[in-house]
């Protein structure tokens, strides 16, 4: 018999792991109720606190370093395209066109 792995979406894991979190009933009794093995569960539960504190962070510097990780790559991009213009520049000298 196969095993087929499930894909859960993330508004079940977060309500699993708020669940667990709020520790209401047992891991193993979560566990039976929703159908996802105990080791998942404290997984999702670990992320979910390691993921709270940057829930109410500023949300500027998440746009601020998204928009310098973009103008990074642009920078990068049109300093490849002039190497590649230069270079076709010389060549087309070379061969006369």
């Amino acid at each position: 018999m196969k095993n087929i792995r499930k894909n859960h979406d993330g508004a079940f894991k977060a309500k699993v792991a708020l669940e667990a979190i709020k520790g209401e009933k047992t891991m193993a009794q979560t566990s039976s109720e929703y159908g996802v093995h105990v080791n998942q569960i404290g997984q999702w539960k670990k992320h979910l606190l390691a993921e709270l504190p940057s829930l109410f962070s500023d949300k500027r510097k998440k746009v601020e370093k998204q928009n310098e990780e973009l103008e990074t790559e642009l920078y990068k991009q049109i300093g490849q395209l002039k190497v590649e213009l230069d270079w076709l520049k010389k060549k087309s000298q070379i061969l006369g066109l």
